[in-house]
């Protein structure tokens, strides 16, 4: 039976509390209306948050739980995940803190995985405190891969601007190494799934950027465009799948050629989102495709700067939030039609 797209709960890791992660969480919140889509539950401890709302005078009304079977509809969940203190301040990298937003993440992901919670969007953590014996991935992305079902994928989301990665958090040196004709095909065809079940979108378009400036020009600046990424997009199209390119990177957005295309892929991390926080205004979510979960998050870091200040814009943790919802319902509705498919009439004469 298709689960009803009614009360959905939202789990919320909250990410450095030395960063502005606490702040755009409740701040998100503040709105009654947003309670009236979805029930949050956010996994740290309510007195410690009751305590920082008082840094950027949030008006949220938190309830504490101890036991997730007491969540609460319509209210700012807490659930206490830790009962100990310890010293938070704001801007400062502590490792303290950052193994306690993995203790958030962690446990978030683990009530994703169970169905406690629906959705799971997280708040920004720092990479280099959170790291650990037990936890070592380069961000949330990896870690939700061995985690859950599927092909992790970071999917960067606005209206309908969308640019995924064939590399994520690769360094440049090596990103030539993993352009491969296997991870082409399976970036496609995760990004291509995402757009048929995740956004309504039956026949996508997809744009794949090249590698090097000018796609190579022909070799002379390097071949894996025209040897790797030319005959392999030509192959899947023939095969029926709606790709095109490469492109070259450096004029593609430029000449708003992505408004052509319902996703484009770009092939290393800084050449799909260096335009893509251009165009999206702080308004940006990245959503993790692939995965038989759905999992959001802002745009931006930590933002120790202003941590604190009373100053973090709070849009891209709320935009995350919508995008959550809505890929629910899209993936509830797509299940549905899934199970009582259309059943085609034969001609009558």
């Amino acid at each position: 039976m298709v689960k009803k797209a009614e009360n959905i709960l939202v789990g919320i890791s909250i990410g450095d509390l030395n960063g502005v992660g606490s702040e755009v969480v409740l701040k998100t919140f503040e709105d009654a209306r947003m309670l009236e889509l979805c029930t949050p539950v956010i996994f740290a401890n309510v007195k410690m948050l009751s305590y920082l709302r008082k840094s950027f005078d949030s008006t949220a009304v938190l309830h504490g739980i101890d036991r997730l079977d007491q969540i609460v509809p319509g209210k700012i969940n807490v659930f206490n995940l830790w009962k100990e203190s310890f010293n938070l301040e704001y801007g400062i990298e502590n490792e303290i803190v950052g193994s306690h937003a993995i203790k958030s993440f962690v446990a978030a992901t683990k009530a994703l995985k169970e169905g406690i919670v629906d959705v799971l969007v997280t708040a920004p953590i720092n990479k280099h405190t959170v790291q650990s014996e037990t936890f070592n991935f380069p961000g949330h992305t990896d870690y939700l891969n061995q985690e859950l079902e599927g092909d992790a994928l970071m999917l960067m989301v606005c209206d309908d601007l969308r640019v995924g990665l064939l590399t994520d958090h690769v360094p440049v040196t090596e990103v030539a190494t993993f352009i491969t004709e296997k991870r082409i095909r399976q970036k496609v065809q995760t990004i291509k799934k995402s757009l048929i079940q995740d956004f309504c979108i039956p026949k996508p378009k997809i744009a794949v950027l090249g590698l090097n400036p000018h796609c190579g020009d022909q070799g002379v600046i390097g071949k894996e465009d025209d040897e790797i990424i030319r005959p392999t997009l030509k192959k899947m199209f023939e095969e029926g799948t709606l790709v095109f390119g490469p492109y070259a990177a450096d004029s593609f957005f430029g000449s708003h050629s992505h408004e052509k295309f319902d996703a484009v892929i770009a092939c290393y991390h800084d050449q799909g989102l260096i335009p893509f926080k251009t165009l999206s205004f702080g308004k940006g979510v990245n959503y993790t495709a692939g995965l038989n979960k759905v999992r959001t998050s802002p745009d931006h870091g930590t933002a120790y700067e202003i941590a604190g200040k009373n100053q973090a814009d709070f849009n891209s943790f709320t935009e995350a939030v919508y995008l959550a919802l809505d890929i629910y319902k899209s993936r509830l509705e797509h299940a549905h039609w899934a199970e009582k498919p259309l059943k085609s009439k034969e001609k009558q004469f």
